[in-house]
């Protein structure tokens, strides 16, 4: 029996498998770099180990690292995750040869899904349909764009090695395809170490739907139900919901049925899922994930199952505890991705400290999995989630809308996040119809990102907190608290908004709100950090953050920050006249343009990477680019400048 578990992980996965190796007894053992050494989950494992700098392919892709903790602590486990190494069928070969379990298929099984190409060539021998396009190895990029033509456009470029949607761009005409190429190249090089690509033929409007499967070392294969993961945006799921809705009875068993002779055509064993492009009726395999998902916390919601607990029990020989016919799903579950991003700006990530956080109180139908907590850091080096935020109902319409409520309860500050986004999407009328295909993000992204609440109310809420703040810090002195005698004038107090015109006048507990031209009446009580206001008549219940420099209204599943001045304070902020300056940390990747070359309003000037994806700025105005401020492989920081562009006279 296995007895000590070392988990080549971070964040909420590593969390999470922590937990179900201890409620079965096994000692855990987590890895960390330099950036996660405070981490949740160094904290929560029995033992931690440092393997090095942030960056992760100095640390967690590092196999002989990870390899030699495992020596150390006298682990006889290795369970990898999603990511990182987790499909990578060297370092499972590895395991295997050092004589150290690893929790997850052969090496073989993954090497033969870990290139995409081979992959469609199994898929085909196993009769199951695929995506017109081209897989071969050649990879000159005359016969690649010889090859799209074939195909006809829009083309598919997809890394053969990825996933997640990096190293993936579509192409919708001719004369773009080999800037695309590049781009793809590059970035699954700098992903995946292989710049191997493959084209297929663009579906324009499909739903993903995947089944998750599972095989042991005893002959058994089953299908645990399916999920939809339609919702998307730049590549990468959004919110995913078990069971898929909307499909017959005879089209669930033919794609579970086809995904498990999937996992049979390679030998497979342990958790993995077949991801399939729907139209309508007919389906086509897109890939074979030889991990746990992601999302995996939906199938286990509807099943009862504890799918890290069925790997664990597979790699220590055990046969599975159902077959197929023992399987059974019950209602409905969705899981949301919280990020640390700016939906606003093309869902631009963020890294910075999480300064609160707080989540709905959890129950049997409600669960977080998570690998921060207030205080922690979102870093630049790795993937911006926050959490996942699961819940499980007796249908699909009870289930969002408690998934809708609950999105409401989670609040942050510090970094900029999804989660009003997440509140639009779960309400939307569409989604709340039935699953909408892969571009329903991309087509709804103004509606999707609204203010769901007046930036006035907002104001007001912060107002009536920061006074509130300064008159219980200041209630020593009678002349600066709210009931304080004034002579000849009124109690008012100036909120130092560094983009608004606030002031508060006091009135015993009601209050008078100057904003702007607006005039509201208010009244408010402020207990640590929660805060219940009534603005006009209306009552407000809202989390606050109040520090030197901003107050954070967190309200519903809004969280706006309103900047305050203070002896930091600048009028104009640097970044609103410097478009060339870096959108958030990261590596510069690629010069775009000569230094001295003339270029034109829009024309791309310079590539960053940043959170495993590449962006591309351009230039402000015509003009002529007299320099770049950093070379190819360099580190910058958030909102350092990257080229010069001086405009053209007149």
């Amino acid at each position: 029996m296995l007895k000590k578990i070392l988990i080549a992980n971070r964040g909420e996965i590593a969390c999470r498998i922590i937990k179900t190796a201890k409620r079965l007894g096994l000692k855990t053992v987590a890895v960390y770099s330099d950036a996660d050494e405070n981490a949740l989950h160094v904290r929560s494992a029995d033992e931690a180990y440092h393997i090095g700098p942030a960056p992760s392919k100095n640390s967690y892709l590092v196999a002989e690292k990870i390899l030699d903790v495992a020596k150390q602590a006298n682990a006889d486990c290795i369970h990898p995750g999603y990511g990182f190494l987790s499909e990578n069928d060297q370092f499972a070969n590895a395991c295997e040869q050092a004589g150290i379990v690893f929790i997850g298929p052969l090496a073989s099984s993954i090497e033969a899904m870990g290139s995409k190409t081979r992959a469609k060539e199994i898929m085909a021998q196993a009769n199951v349909p695929l995506v017109p396009g081209y897989y071969g190895q050649k990879q000159a990029t005359d016969f690649l764009a010889s090859e799209a033509n074939k195909i006809g456009y829009p083309v598919l470029i997809k890394a053969a090695y990825g996933g997640g949607g990096k190293g993936m761009r579509v192409v919708r005409q001719a004369q773009e395809f080999i800037s695309a190429l590049e781009g793809a190249q590059r970035e699954a090089l700098a992903g995946f170490g292989n710049d191997l690509v493959l084209l297929e033929r663009y579906v324009d409007t499909p739903r993903h739907v995947e089944v998750q499967v599972f095989a042991d070392n005893h002959g058994n294969c089953v299908y645990l139900g399916d999920r939809d993961c339609s919702l998307q945006r730049r590549h990468q799921k959004v919110i995913e919901e078990a069971p898929a809705p909307g499909l017959s009875d005879e089209l669930r068993q033919a794609m579970g049925e086809a995904a498990v002779r999937c996992a049979q055509a390679i030998n497979y064993r342990g958790a993995g899922t077949v991801e399939f492009l729907l139209c309508g009726d007919e389906f086509f395999f897109m890939e074979m994930n030889t991990r746990l998902q992601v999302e995996h916390p939906v199938t286990e919601m509807v099943t009862g199952l504890d799918l890290v607990e069925w790997q664990i029990r597979v790699a220590n020989n055990q046969a599975l505890p159902l077959q197929q016919e023992q399987v059974t799903l019950t209602g409905h579950s969705f899981e949301a991705r919280i990020y640390a991003e700016d939906p606003t700006e093309n869902f631009m990530p963020y890294s910075g400290t999480l300064t609160h956080l707080t989540f709905p109180q959890l129950n049997e139908g409600l669960r977080v999995d998570t690998g921060v907590v207030a205080g922690s850091e979102i870093s630049s080096f790795y993937d911006p989630m926050i959490a996942k935020l699961i819940v499980h109902a007796p249908d699909r319409s009870i289930a969002l809308l408690k998934l809708h409520h609950a999105l409401e309860e989670v609040h942050l500050a510090g970094v900029k996040s999804n989660i009003a986004f997440l509140h639009h999407l779960s309400g939307h009328p569409t989604f709340t119809a039935g699953a909408p295909d892969t571009h329903f993000i991309d087509s709804q992204t103004d509606t999707l990102t609204q203010q769901e609440l007046p930036e006035t109310e907002l104001l007001a809420l912060a107002a009536l907190a920061y006074t509130k703040h300064k008159n219980a810090s200041n209630a020593a002195t009678p002349w600066q608290s709210e009931t304080a005698f004034r002579l000849n004038q009124r109690n008012s107090m100036k909120v130092p908004f560094t983009e608004h015109n606030v002031s508060v006048t006091l009135n015993d507990s009601h209050h008078t709100l100057h904003i702007d031209d607006d005039i509201l009446a208010g009244s408010v009580t402020l207990l640590n950090n929660q805060l219940t206001a009534q603005i006009n008549g209306k009552q407000y219940t809202a989390s606050v953050l109040i520090t030197e420099d901003a107050i954070t209204v967190m309200y519903g599943a809004i969280a706006h920050r309103f900047e305050l001045k203070s002896k930091h304070f600048i009028s104009e902020h640097e970044h609103e006249a410097a478009p060339l300056a870096a959108p958030l940390n990261g590596t510069v990747v690629k010069h775009l343009q000569k230094v001295g070359s003339q270029v034109e309003k829009g024309d791309p000037v310079v590539i960053i990477e940043a959170m495993k994806m590449e962006y591309t700025l351009n230039a402000p105005f015509t003009g002529t680019l007299s320099s770049y401020c950093f070379d190819e492989g360099e580190l910058v920081s958030h909102g350092a400048m990257l080229a010069i562009v001086d405009a053209v006279e007149g």
